[in-house]
């Protein structure tokens, strides 16, 4: 499971735990509306005035404007557009106490009772989640109902040209549209876009921004007929006119409070087929909107939160062959899953356990631990697919409870290697059949992770062609694979790692160092730190000059033993502490570009800030990259040299893309401090400082107008 996880429970507030109210279903007490009357008086009097409808500069809270705007909807859509959206001036910084009370007091003073589900003046309306239109209530005093309004000028809304997304489309994506995670089911991540390139990145300009709802974001946008759809911390989807930045439609989902545990609100992709944007979301259920309203089209819920508390999603669906298909993510009892839903309704179609069973295949592989005692195998990226194979790929990652795993079984055929943790799974789509496994590490005792994006590359070896899936580890030591069969290929270490010490060149088995093996009660150090090398955050491959561009992070830890009796962040026993390499020079973030074919490094680009973005390549000569210290770069793809960089208002911990409307090229990119390079990094690098509000945004960048030596795409 993910370092970022584990460090959540230290960063992440606890007023995330009661989030919203769960289904409009809270009730309030008459002390909450008596505290709530100070708290108005405080931060809303001001603007609504002392009795909520002589305010010279917002709406009245009560009476018959206040009816009209709010009659027949939900009190949670009350609550959560005040918890949101009030005070305009510290928007969401009151705390939940303060905003239940000050909910409590306007339904008080509406002589609506505090059990009330539904404002009075409409019909009721109870969902989970809701799609909203642009316009809202705002401050100022209201539109005067005796003034009529002066049309704006017409425009065009992209809305109306929206058209679905076919099987056609998804395999072969039209050069300016990004519709999956990475753009291609191939993961590669790299376009064909060429009129920003090597001799005009340098004019790139930011052309508009749009702020998100603030927290952490690892989200990759995805674009369609014009139209960018992005989700953000807390389970909200925004639709916007990717050329102009204006909203069109947004969701927001209403969380509960979970009884135990809490919830996870990073995501890290969305996938669009026909005509739905469907995702993950923090209380375990998979949605589907409608791609020209965001209203709910089916929702499914994959497990039930207060049974299985210690799940999440985090990694997004795949579409591949009329099904979504997703992974969950966490340490509870008997372990992961994959799940595949019917596309069009939303319906289970199968369910694959990554946790090897008693009694099947692999069963035999936990040293003998009941079902019940096995956990991890977590899936915290969005799979790739193969359509002429008809196969779906999935990485997997460990298992934090390591402790029974550390000394081998004596009893006769049973093993500790833990499948499928650290494993690549090949699926047939279709029935949810495992076609082949290959499990990279086995008995992972560092946290060392195999869950990342699985590419699907054509390289020649010994003068003939292959179709492989390439992927690596946090300890950025990569295998290649036969995508049909999974017979190995060949491995490659980029050198940070120290855990493995060779490979079996026909097998790919590989054999660990016995200097990092722990159980001695020895203090281990590990490169890299369980953070990561490799990561999630993607390399891009440019399939035209098999290069390979991979985002890292140098970096060690040090395994420290617990006193007897504690379980560290491993039950073996350890806990993770981070260090620079033994060798280290200051320099952590390392960009490297490697030719597939042979094998060896085009260029490596090193410098003080980690790297927290996946990689993009396009066909322009350019590939772009982000880093700890808020900066995005532009690189020569031949030779790694900065061809443009701009500073952005927070962390980018998300993946870059590009696309094209009417013409124009544009970059854009996700930030929002709180994913875990953000916050694993930081102790490495002191110096940087960035901003402690965690501000989450989208920024879309363009040439000018007419830039010089401009080429067509």
């Amino acid at each position: 499971m993910e370092l970022r996880k584990k460090l959540q429970r230290i960063f992440i507030p606890a007023v995330f735990s009661a989030i919203s109210l769960p289904g409009h279903a809270q009730t309030f007490t008459a002390a909450q509306a008596t505290e709530g009357q100070s708290g108005y008086s405080q931060n809303c009097a001001g603007c609504h005035g002392g009795s909520l409808d002589d305010g010279e500069f917002a709406p009245p809270l009560k009476g018959t404007a206040f009816s009209q705007q709010w009659g027949g909807k939900s009190v949670g859509d009350l609550f959560t557009y005040i918890r949101t959206k009030m005070p305009p001036s510290n928007a969401g910084g009151l705390g939940e106490p303060a905003y239940l009370q000050i909910t409590a007091f306007i339904l008080q003073s509406n002589n609506v009772s505090l059990t009330a589900t539904t404002l009075p003046g409409g019909a009721p309306s109870a969902t989970r989640g809701r799609s909203r239109a642009p316009a809202r209530p705002s401050p100022g005093g209201g539109l005067s109902p005796y003034a009529s309004l002066i049309p704006a000028p017409p425009k065009p809304n992209p809305l109306d040209k929206l058209t679905p997304v076919t099987d056609a489309e998804l395999q072969n994506p039209p050069a300016g549209e990004w519709l999956t995670w990475r753009r291609t089911y191939d993961d590669q991540g790299f376009s064909p876009l060429k009129q920003i390139n090597k001799s005009n990145v340098a004019q790139l300009r930011s052309t508009w921004t749009w702020s998100l709802p603030p927290g952490a974001n690892e989200a990759t946008p995805l674009v369609h007929d014009g139209i960018i759809f992005v989700h953000s911390s807390g389970d909200h989807v925004q639709a916007l006119d990717a050329a102009t930045g204006d909203l069109l439609w947004e969701y927001s989902r209403e969380l509960p409070t979970p009884k135990t545990g809490f919830l996870n609100l990073v995501k890290r992709n969305i996938a669009i087929y026909g005509n739905h944007i469907i995702f993950d979301t923090s209380d375990l259920h998979v949605v589907a909107l409608d791609t020209k309203t965001g209203d709910v089209a089916w929702e499914h819920e994959v497990l039930d939160l207060d049974k299985n508390p210690r799940f999440g999603l985090t990694g997004g669906p795949i579409v591949a062959k009329g099904k979504v298909i997703i992974g969950t993510e966490g340490q509870g009892p008997g372990g992961n899953m994959i799940v595949a839903l019917d596309a069009a309704t939303g319906k289970e179609a199968w369910r694959f356990y990554t946790i090897a069973r008693p009694g099947e295949p692999g069963g035999n592989s936990w040293n003998g631990l009941p079902l019940d005692k096995r956990s991890g195998a977590s899936v915290w990226t969005a799979g790739s697919y193969d359509p002429a194979l008809n196969l779906v790929f999935f990485g997997t990652a460990q298992t934090y409870d390591t402790g029974p795993l550390v000394h081998p079984s004596t009893e006769p055929g049973v093993t500790n290697d833990g499948l499928y943790t650290d494993t690549t799974l090949a699926f047939d789509p279709d029935t949810g059949k495992l076609v082949w496994h290959f499990q990279h590490v086995q008995n992972d005792q560092w946290d060392l992770d195999w869950a990342f994006e699985r590419q699907l590359v054509h390289l020649k070896i010994n003068g003939e062609d292959n179709k492989l899936v390439v992927t690596s580890g946090k300890e950025a030591y990569y295998d290649a694979l036969d995508a049909a069969t999974g017979k190995y290929a060949f491995s490659m270490d980029l050198g940070i790692q120290n855990v493995i010490a060779s490979v079996d060149p026909v097998t790919g088995a590989k054999t660990i160092n016995h200097q990092v093996v722990i159980g001695d009660g020895e203090t281990k150090t590990v490169c890299p730190h369980a953070g990561g090398a490799k990561s999630w955050i993607p390399g891009s491959f440019n399939p035209e000059t098999k290069i390979l561009y991979v985002p890292l992070v140098e970096s060690c830890m040090d395994l420290i033993p617990v006193a007897k009796g504690e379980r560290g962040g491993l039950s073996s026993g350890v806990r993770f502490t981070i260090r620079p390499r033994l060798d280290g020079d200051g320099k952590y973030g390392r960009f490297e570009a490697i030719n597939l074919e042979t094998r060896k490094p085009v260029w490596i680009d090193r410098q003080r800030a980690p790297q927290t973005t996946g990689a993009l390549a396009t066909a322009g000569g350019i590939v772009f990259d982000g880093s700890l210290d808020r900066y995005i770069r532009a690189y020569d793809d031949a030779n790694g040299k900065v061809l443009w960089e701009t500073r952005l208002n927070d962390v980018p911990s998300s993946c870059p893309i590009t696309y094209s409307v009417n013409g124009r090229q544009y970059v854009a990119v996700v930030v929002g401090n709180g994913g875990a390079h953000a916050i694993t990094w930081p102790p490495l690098v002191p110096e940087i400082q960035n901003p402690p509000g965690g501000g989450a945004e989208l920024w879309v960048f363009e040439l000018p107008e007419k830039p010089a030596n401009q080429k067509s795409p």
